[in-house]
């Protein structure tokens, strides 16, 4: 896991949900934890893509529920 991809997604987070970053963890849940709702959520995936230079499906975005999962997705696309 890079860490300079958590911190990215850290502050992404914490831009759109208006939290500290450092209270973003990697097992945070968008909805359960962190208070996102489905808007946030579709916010949240777009300013990933945009930040991290890529493209996710709708199928992908229906499968991260957490800060790992984006973390997992988002690596698995720059290997």
């Amino acid at each position: 896991m890079s860490s300079d991809t958590l911190a990215k997604l850290q502050k992404i987070i914490g831009v759109q949900l208006g939290l500290e970053p450092n209270a973003i963890k990697p097992e945070s849940n968008f909805t359960k934890d962190l208070g996102a709702d489905s808007l946030d959520v579709v916010e949240l995936v777009m300013a990933f893509e945009e930040s991290f230079e890529i493209e996710i499906t709708d199928e992908a975005a229906g499968e991260i529920a957490t800060v790992q999962d984006a973390l997992t997705y988002i690596e698995s696309l720059s290997d």
